[in-house]
């Protein structure tokens, strides 16, 4: 089985590489691209190509020589040769995520399985990548030189014994020719890896299961603010939380970035309301029966929440280059 997941530039990419796979191409594709709250991605991948390409049905038996899309909103996973759709935690931001894709096919698939990796910000697909090599199956790996987002096929490269990396150009081929010859011997699974592939199928979510995968962190999750535990994964730094949220240590810096900014708008709504509020005593203490006293003090006071919402302020527009940067790396497929 194919299993390719891209992000960021990922639309054009996947039609460059599937315009190129033959017709009798003779295993089935799953295809998992970070999208929106709807998508034509079927669409377009059936127009420029040979091979049929559709969402994927909960259940639904896979066929040779079929492109099955992950819908938005749902983890695409394989088990038994058939195709799962769960809304199991978002992995690395995303749900659909890569990683839950590609460790339920090397599951199921072992030897079989050949992943790839396409364009996209940050480092979704590394993780599965070291999955798909630990069960036998082969890595694939866009050349990062040609990619419209280099960070996905270079995290895959500096962390996972790729088999090969290759322009766009060139991968189907080199498809057409692996699944043309015997799949590799499958080891036993792992089970760390049998553990996260059911995580993602919610099937399992406990803090027992978490325990057996790596250690306790100092940090929370940024979903849901849970205890998180660091994976034992010697290849990524990756964590995750009592309810199966999942991270790398990239897209853990990007889920604090948009935490720290959020943190910022609220105290600085705070201390302008703040301010104004106590401008407002002030002014009612001034007039008639008030005491100009504590008309003073409250403008005393609305002068340091000044103070302190501009320090805010300035933090937020000092930090901006920061946040939209990383707010611009993990950007979605443009589907």
């Amino acid at each position: 089985m194919i299993v390719i997941g891209a992000s960021a530039g990922g639309v054009e990419a996947l039609r460059t590489l599937v315009g190129r796979f033959r017709p009798d191409l003779p295993v089935p594709v799953a295809v998992v691209l970070h999208v929106g709250a709807q998508s034509i991605l079927p669409e377009l991948l059936g127009a420029a190509g040979r091979l049929p390409a559709r969402h994927a049905q909960n259940g639904e038996a896979l066929g040779p020589g079929t492109i099955y899309v992950a819908p938005p909103d749902k983890h695409l996973l394989i088990h038994n040769g058939h195709l799962m759709l769960r809304r199991g935690p978002r992995e690395n931001l995303s749900r659909p995520a890569i990683d839950p894709l590609f460790r339920s096919a090397a599951c199921s698939f072992g030897g079989g399985t050949i992943g790839v990796v396409l364009t996209g910000a940050l480092n979704d697909g590394t993780a599965g990548l070291v999955a798909i090599k630990r069960c036998g199956g082969i890595a694939i790996v866009q050349d990062p030189s040609e990619a419209d987002f280099p960070e996905m096929p270079l995290s895959a490269l500096r962390h996972v014994e790729v088999d090969a990396c290759l322009p766009l150009a060139c991968i189907a081929d080199e498809l057409a020719l692996r699944c043309a010859a015997p799949p590799r011997p499958t080891p036993e699974i792992p089970m760390d890896v049998r553990l996260e592939a059911a995580i993602a199928a919610q099937e399992h979510a406990t803090m027992a299961t978490e325990e057996k995968l790596g250690t306790s962190s100092p940090f929370t999750c940024p979903e849901c603010q849970g205890p998180l535990w660091e994976i034992d994964d010697p290849a990524v730094l990756r964590f995750r939380c009592h309810v199966g949220h999942a991270f790398t240590a990239d897209a853990m810096l990007e889920a604090q970035a948009g935490e720290a900014e959020t943190i910022l708008w609220k105290l600085l709504r705070a201390r302008q309301q703040r301010a104004e509020l106590a401008r407002r005593i002030a002014e009612r203490e001034s007039h008639g029966h008030g005491s100009p006293v504590l008309a003073a003090r409250f403008l005393e006071r609305a002068q340091e929440y000044d103070e302190d919402a501009e320090l805010v302020r300035r933090m937020l527009m000092g930090s901006v280059g920061h946040f939209d940067e990383a707010a611009a790396g993990g950007q979605d497929g443009e589907d």
